[in-house]
């Protein structure tokens, strides 16, 4: 897992350049059959059964320039305030999901991205962890929030926010919109 966030010519551009790509529409995944949501998810759903639950929100979050800025703030700030580690490195249990906490692997990111943007008012049915590979074959797992203008990913790897479409990543599974405790293929 790589901790440290990249620039792009959006992002040295300012808000201005990321809110010029994200506000045109932009493709939302399309969910397939359901299927066997990762057992490192359920059991972080029965240790954390507040975190798994639907608020009965809005499905599709309306992004204007400030929720776009509250995004992207939030995400910056959980990518440099979590310091990366892999499960591997210090679980005797295997993958392990958290939320706030102080050092954790991707999963660990988008589950407290999650859990905060909840906290300040966003629809729980809006924000969905999936799980995918990226380009060097490795297991991640991201946020994606569904706005009006397309699907988006906050990545514990970059600071910029990107269209699920525009990343590389191969998604594979998401959470159901309306219940947490139900995944999808992609």
């Amino acid at each position: 897992m790589t901790v440290l966030g990249l620039s792009s010519v959006a992002e040295a551009a300012g808000p201005a350049g990321m809110a010029r790509d994200l506000l045109s529409p932009g493709a939302k995944l399309i969910e397939k059959q359901a299927v066997t949501p990762p057992f490192a998810h359920i059991l972080f759903c029965a240790r954390n059964p507040s975190e798994c639950q639907d608020n009965h929100g809005e499905s599709v979050v309306t992004l204007t320039p400030d929720r776009l800025k509250e995004l992207s703030s939030l995400n910056r700030k959980i990518n440099r305030t979590i310091r990366g580690r892999n499960d591997d490195d210090n679980s005797m249990n295997g993958d392990l999901w958290q939320v706030n906490v102080k050092s954790g692997d991707c999963e660990d990111f988008a589950l407290t991205k999650r859990s905060r943007l909840i906290s300040m008012g966003w629809s729980s049915r809006a924000l969905r962890i999936a799980t995918a590979v990226t380009r060097s074959g490795e297991g991640h797992a991201v946020l994606i929030v569904r706005t009006d203008r397309g699907d988006l990913v906050l990545d514990n790897r970059f600071n910029m926010i990107k269209n699920f479409d525009k990343t590389d990543l191969r998604l594979e599974m998401i959470q159901s919109e309306a219940d947490p405790l139900v995944w999808y293929n992609l």
